[in-house]
């Protein structure tokens, strides 16, 4: 194990020297004394994954405890303000989604810090690196039974889960609750054209909008909504609805590619329905940040770094937790689950954090009508 070696080398030569020096610049070798005498790190978790990497993290150093907190990426925001706000400083490392509220409410207001491992530097490309550092890239789009439906996916175009024969058979977690999901809307929002130019491909005719909307996504979330679009509380919900292999005629829902990994566990039939057009969901980052004044700092950038892996094409322990289908290293030296649609050939629009903020107060208005 060559995170063990490197603790166990450290803690044999401990370099005090290193307690007057930037922790930004140090490498993990010379983190780990100063972590080990912080003792632990606090992580919250966009997901349960963090499970995975709290066992492989303490087998690595065991002189750290490391307390891994499953939650949604709207609730860490909330959490944060909150407990900042009180003058409360409980938290190490932030890993969530949900970008174009947290560079605007976390990031811009001081609240987290951005933080590259040194050795990262050269490995990723300047994109996942700032203003945040992007761990890997995460999707929320359209999923299928694959055993109800061997021969592909029983859509082809987004606008046919507007027709009667999907209404109150297409899932998705409440948008209120997960910030992905509004992103997901926003997007689809943000792509007028190509949402008209599929309409016309459906439907044979253009697409009237209504006159109190902007376009045509505008009015596929409408639409989609009228057409009993069912919200539910978690994506596990989602998933066995739409993947149960008994299941003879299953919705579709929107939800997480990489909760295909559970297909086998779970009993599930899941799959990606990547030939809708004009696009199947989105592309987004799960990003690592620093809380403010965070109590452990050595063990946070610690933590941040043994979380890139280690230099085998899995990654190790570290990175294959996330190393599933539908999940996407930002790190090259790590290579994708054969089992995912590669990057290049995934139908998903991706998300541009200013561009998906400066919209989503609008597209959060409309949900709250429709619902």
């Amino acid at each position: 194990m060559i995170f063990r070696a490197a603790w166990l080398a450290c803690t044999i030569a401990m370099p005090g020297a290193a307690l007057g020096q930037d922790l930004d610049k140090l490498t993990a070798e010379e983190l780990v004394p100063l972590a080990v005498k912080e003792g632990s790190v606090t992580v919250f978790s966009l997901s349960s994954r963090i499970a995975r990497v709290e066992a492989a993290f303490e087998a690595a150093y065991p002189g750290i405890d490391l307390i891994g907190v499953d939650m949604s990426s709207v609730k860490q925001i909330a959490r944060v303000e909150a407990e900042q706000q009180a003058g409360v400083h409980a938290v190490d490392v932030l890993y969530l989604a949900d970008t174009p509220v947290v560079y605007d409410k976390l990031l811009a207001a001081g609240r987290i810090s951005n933080y590259v491992p040194p050795r990262m530097a050269g490995e990723l490309e300047d994109r996942f690196k700032e203003p945040l550092l992007i761990h890997r890239l995460s999707t929320k789009v359209l999923m299928y039974n694959e055993a109800a439906y061997p021969d592909g996916a029983p859509v082809s175009n987004l606008w046919q889960l507007t027709k009667p024969e999907w209404k109150g058979k297409v899932l998705m977690v409440d948008p209120s609750q997960r910030g992905e999901l509004l992103d997901l809307l926003t997007e689809i929002a943000l792509h007028p054209d190509e949402m008209a130019e599929a309409y016309k491909a459906e439907f044979g005719k253009d697409i009237e909008v209504d006159s109190d909307l902007q376009g045509a996504g505008e009015q596929y979330v409408r639409d989609l909504f009228e057409n009993d679009l069912i919200l539910v509380a978690n994506s596990d919900v989602v998933n066995k609805a739409v993947g149960d292999k008994t299941a003879k005629n299953p919705p579709v829902g929107f939800t997480t590619y990489s909760d295909r990994r559970d297909n086998e566990k779970e009993g599930w039939a899941l799959q990606v329905a990547n030939d809708v057009v004009p696009a199947n969901g989105i592309l987004f980052p799960a990003v690592l940040a620093i809380a403010d004044n965070a109590p452990h700092p050595a063990a946070a950038r610690l933590l941040i770094d043994f979380m890139f892996g280690d230099d085998s094409p899995s990654g190790g322990p570290a990175f294959e937790p996330f190393n599933v289908p539908g999940d996407y290293a930002t790190r090259k030296t790590i290579t994708d689950d054969p089992d995912s649609v590669p990057l290049e050939k995934l139908n998903a629009w991706t998300i541009d954090a200013a561009r998906t903020a400066a919209a989503r107060s609008r597209i959060s208005d409309l949900i709250i009508a429709l619902q």
